[in-house]
């Protein structure tokens, strides 16, 4: 999810998950904690991390500090053509998060010609929005894209932009919660996949032992979507987020969390070829080296 300064959060090491000398037992966040990471606080066996950045989670991977990550597939993507030898074992979720959200005087995307575009700055936000803007017909170069960094939400409310890439799960859901009447138009409805947006993952010789923590996840998933009271309780006491807020943010993305951290092989080969298509990497990942079979 989007990023900004974070405490470190530890949830205490429980027993009784398989074999502990070879699963992982340390999972590291690539944000702050909120309703796409419901399963990871409804499961047993874990200590959660926290990063200050979504980066820090791969550096957290690459380190050894951490046994597991939540990564953006994106990200993977690039820091494997950076030679980290890290593989993706799991879906968080099972569709791209990411939009294009715009006031209302936006009627759909090819609309925003001529127009500012908040943009954090990643290589994938200006692949979100080429695909959007293209898909609907309208000219890419034309739009006025500007960088905000990580601050969608209070830069379309204070009009200094006329859009936004944000994910509709969380920034989407929070100017609604304001307020504010937006239109959102999601990737996938747009030209793209559906690509799991945010994978779990481990260095290649970690893979042993892997398939116990995914059962559990897959479990505290079930779990989590199953009593949401109680899970929204767990995710306001590890955030601090507002209790209305992580209830409207898990009913969003509530559907894109089953199958819980199933891959579909098909979904990442449409991821590859839209990473490669749009230029967040070089050329198209071999995904059967990116997600290896188990």
């Amino acid at each position: 999810m989007r990023r900004i300064p974070l405490l470190l959060v530890t949830i205490a090491l429980l027993s009784g998950c398989g074999d502990d000398s070879a699963a992982p037992t340390t999972l590291a966040l690539d944000f702050q904690p909120n309703a796409v990471h419901a399963g990871i606080y409804a499961a047993d066996g874990l200590r959660v991390r926290v990063p200050s950045s979504s980066t820090d989670s791969l550096k957290l991977l690459a380190t050894g500090r951490a046994d597991m990550a939540v990564v953006d597939i994106h990200d993977l993507g690039l820091a494997r053509e950076r030679g980290a030898d890290i593989v993706g074992v799991g879906a968080l979720v099972q569709r791209p998060l990411a939009a294009v959200i715009a006031g209302t005087a936006t009627r759909r995307p090819r609309d925003l010609e001529g127009k500012r575009v908040g943009v954090t700055g990643l290589p994938s936000d200006d692949a979100v929005l080429r695909a959007v803007v293209e898909h609907d017909g309208g000219d890419f170069a034309k739009v006025r894209r500007t960088t905000i960094g990580f601050t969608a939400v209070p830069s379309l409310i204070a009009g200094k932009v006329d859009a936004v890439v944000a994910f509709w799960n969380a920034e989407g859901v929070a100017l609604r919660q304001r307020g504010v009447r937006t239109r959102e138009f999601r990737v996938d409805d747009y030209g793209a996949p559906r690509y799991p947006e945010l994978v779990l993952a481990v260095k290649r010789d970690g893979l042993d032992g892997v398939d116990p923590v995914l059962d559990e996840l897959a479990a505290g998933t079930r779990a989590a979507l199953a009593d949401r009271e109680a899970t929204v309780a767990k995710l306001v006491e590890a955030s601090g987020a507002d209790e209305a807020l992580v209830r409207a943010q898990l009913a969003a993305v509530a559907p894109a969390l089953v199958p819980p951290i199933r891959l579909d092989r098909a979904a990442l080969e449409g991821w590859a070829r839209f990473d490669a298509r749009f230029g967040i990497l070089p050329r198209r990942p071999d995904v059967e080296r990116a997600f290896p079979r188990r």
